[in-house]
């Protein structure tokens, strides 16, 4: 790692440096929260794993930081893996167009290498970033806008489960959620929805549980929706604020839906039928959600639902064959691909990935004509299976060799997934 001179990159243990750390980062994302009110909240930093970029000049601090989230079950198709989530990912205005971006970035790549992580993920918060560095966009969102009392498709046995209404008690509550959360990732059955992260550390547990008046941004405190069965036992949960108003004397509230979470379709139309029928509210705003949340197939006209969809899961693959044999594929395949990579050499030239019945494959070196040419940007986009390789030969980004149009369609079915990916939050 070669910093600019007067620049030196520092582990951040504790949060004793937690100061400087919200200072920089209120300098490179703006807020509207009170310096004091951001030092109260519980804040998910992974200390330990959070760096900083210190500055000794006339006037010393922090210049830049970074820090990664140890996702040791990260769901990819068919299976889960360890994870370095890239995240507080800042630049001091003062300090920008130095290369400090660049050069944490590629101490990061080495640190989750180090550590046994085959890929890295994150959410952009600008989204022309991250593709310089190969991570490569793997699942979109959808957000919603749903006219109160939207109707929706009948789902048997929905009727009969129990509604909950709470207060949020985050003692109470949270490993509630925290558990049907973790739960969600493995629906459908035996399929599983990759991208599906949960918040495995401490840190993020208590930041995901907090509900502190300075984030609420004019909404009422968090309220807990809660679906059980005839035995009692939790079947799916919505965290959301409403806010109230007022139009010519008609009501025109908003509910805005945190995140939604159902373990079957029954409990998925129960709660979605609370949601939609909250007195004195007009809409339910709800997103992030995969884009085949099963919401959009319960409303009888998704269209009214306004939805929008952008990015929301960006994938680099660090180690390419860890990374490809550890997940599962849709259908056998035996493909030889060009992997182009500038800032890890190791992962560059030719590889051959045989997949077998059972979905699983074996990745090696290989001298045999490449029949598909790609940068591992698209191999990271194409990681989760929602992102086609077809569609990314279509655009010009996946190259064929002449005669292997056949291995394209086999590859791209191979690396599909039934379920989208698709996260329920930003981190």
């Amino acid at each position: 790692m070669t910093l600019p001179d007067g620049y030196r990159l520092t582990r951040l243990d504790d949060d004793s440096r937690l100061r400087e750390v919200i200072a920089l980062d209120a300098w490179a994302f703006p807020t509207e929260v009170a310096f004091d009110e951001l030092l109260r909240l519980e804040q998910p930093l992974p200390w330990g794993r959070v760096w900083g970029v210190e500055h000794g000049g006339s006037a010393p601090g922090l210049a830049a930081m970074y820090g990664a989230y140890a996702l040791s079950a990260y769901p990819v198709p068919g299976a889960e893996t360890a994870c370095g989530w890239l995240t507080w990912v800042g630049v001091h205005p003062g300090h920008r167009r130095r290369g400090l971006l660049r050069e944490m970035i590629a101490h990061h790549f080495a640190d989750c290498l180090e550590r046994g992580e085959a890929i890295s993920g994150l959410t952009a918060a600008e989204a022309a970033i991250y593709g310089r560095f190969g991570y490569g966009m793997a699942a979109p969102q959808v957000s919603l806008t749903i006219p109160r009392g939207a109707a929706l498709r009948p789902i048997a046995g929905s009727a009969a489960l129990a509604v909950e209404m709470h207060e949020w008690d985050a003692a109470r509550h949270g490993p509630v959620v925290a558990r049907l959360h973790r739960a969600y990732a493995r629906v459908p059955e035996g399929i599983g929805r990759p991208g599906w992260a949960s918040w495995e550390t401490p840190e993020l547990r208590r930041a995901q549980d907090q509900d502190p008046p300075a984030l609420r941004q004019g909404l009422e405190a968090q309220r807990l929706l809660l679906i059980t069965n005839a035995a009692g036992e939790p079947r799916g949960y919505a965290r959301f604020r409403r806010k109230s108003a007022w139009n010519r004397d008609v009501a025109d509230g908003t509910v805005q839906v945190r995140d939604a979470v159902a373990l079957d379709a029954a409990a998925a139309h129960r709660l979605w039928s609370v949601l939609l029928d909250l007195d004195l509210m007009a809409r339910i705003e709800a997103g992030p959600l995969p884009v085949d949340d099963p919401i959009l197939s319960l409303l009888v006209d998704a269209r009214a639902a306004m939805p929008t969809t952008r990015d929301l899961q960006w994938i680099r693959i660090l180690d390419l064959p860890r990374a490809l044999a550890g997940r599962r594929y849709a259908a056998p395949a035996d493909v030889v691909l060009e992997v182009t990579d500038a800032l890890i050499p190791a992962n560059a030239g030719r590889w051959r990935v045989r997949v077998d019945a059972s979905g699983r494959a074996e990745v090696a070196r290989s001298e045999d004509p490449a029949e598909l040419r790609l940068d591992i940007r698209e191999l990271g986009a194409a990681h989760l299976g929602t992102v086609s390789l077809a569609a990314l030969a279509q655009a010009g980004l996946v190259d064929v060799a002449d005669g292997s149009h056949a291995a394209l369609a086999r590859a791209a079915t191979a690396w599909s997934w039934p379920i989208a990916a698709g996260g329920s939050w930003v981190f």
